[in-house]
């Protein structure tokens, strides 16, 4: 070799040997730097790379890490689903048990005529009867025992009310008999001087034996017998049919049930409202 060329060389030599020491520490500063984690993973991905070169047919599965998604609320599932049907307990009729039977038992009770005897006289009335005196605002009133049922407290029952129906119509009572309608007695026996408190403080329902209503009452005092030489009967009736006569000792009205079930039934209620 000449001289010439190792002096041509030694420039190229130093500066090799000053790259060769550059490359030397950066590499240690990036093994410095580069975690192990992080070295880990890009061989992984390296590996990654050439089994998808290798393989161009079958992909690699996608790996996905798995996502938490929130349960929806039972509350929400349920209306999404269904709608929520909440069931909805019939209400329970209470039967109203009578505190008193009067009479005969219905199915032996043959409703009274209101055919009038000769003096004006109801056909029961032809000899002596049991009447039942109870109170309507503080008036006094007798009904014969042979038209009545059985007598249901009213005080504390909630009556079922009807639309549609007249004002001395007060409501549906359930009983062991049946549903029995409830009218106003105050309304029939005093329309005149009839005031609204007077459906205040009734106690009791006497059922009209052979129909389907029963009398409103405040108060039931006791049954007496009569005879027929005690009552001042009326012979004329073209005004309160339902108006007998009056018991003289007692001063109190006798009640004609057949008559005032035929007036309500004729819809003769109408017509005294006109008048």
């Amino acid at each position: 070799m000449s001289r010439s060329t190792v002096t041509a060389t030694r420039p190229q030599i130093a500066l090799q040997t000053y790259l060769d020491a550059l490359l030397q520490e950066a590499t240690l500063e990036l093994e410095q730097s580069v975690s192990l984690d992080e070295f880990e993973a890009a061989v992984l991905e390296e590996q990654v790379r050439d089994a998808r070169l290798a393989s161009p047919v079958q992909a690699e599965p996608r790996v996905e890490a798995p996502v938490a998604v929130a349960a929806p609320e039972p509350e929400v599932v349920a209306r999404a689903e269904a709608p929520l049907v909440v069931p909805v307990a019939a209400p329970v009729q209470v039967v109203v048990e009578p505190v008193a039977e009067l009479g005969v038992p219905s199915a032996a009770v043959v409703p009274p005529s209101a055919a009038l005897l000769a003096d004006g006289r109801p056909a029961w009335a032809a000899e002596s009867f049991e009447c039942l005196l109870f109170d309507v605002a503080g008036l006094t009133l007798a009904v014969p025992l042979i038209c009545l049922g059985s007598i249901y407290p009213l005080d504390g029952t909630e009556l079922t009310p009807l639309f549609g129906q007249p004002d001395w119509f007060l409501g549906i009572l359930p009983s062991q008999a049946g549903n029995l309608k409830v009218l106003d007695t105050a309304r029939w026996v005093m329309p005149d001087r009839y005031r609204d408190d007077f459906r205040a403080g009734l106690q009791y329902v006497i059922s009209v034996e052979g129909y389907e209503w029963g009398l409103a009452v405040h108060q039931v005092s006791r049954s007496i017998r009569l005879d027929p030489n005690e009552v001042k009967w009326r012979s004329q009736r073209s005004q309160r049919p339902w108006l007998a006569g009056t018991v003289i000792e007692h001063m109190c009205a006798l009640l004609d049930v057949s008559a005032l079930a035929e007036l309500i039934a004729s819809g003769a209620i109408k017509r005294m409202r006109l008048n």
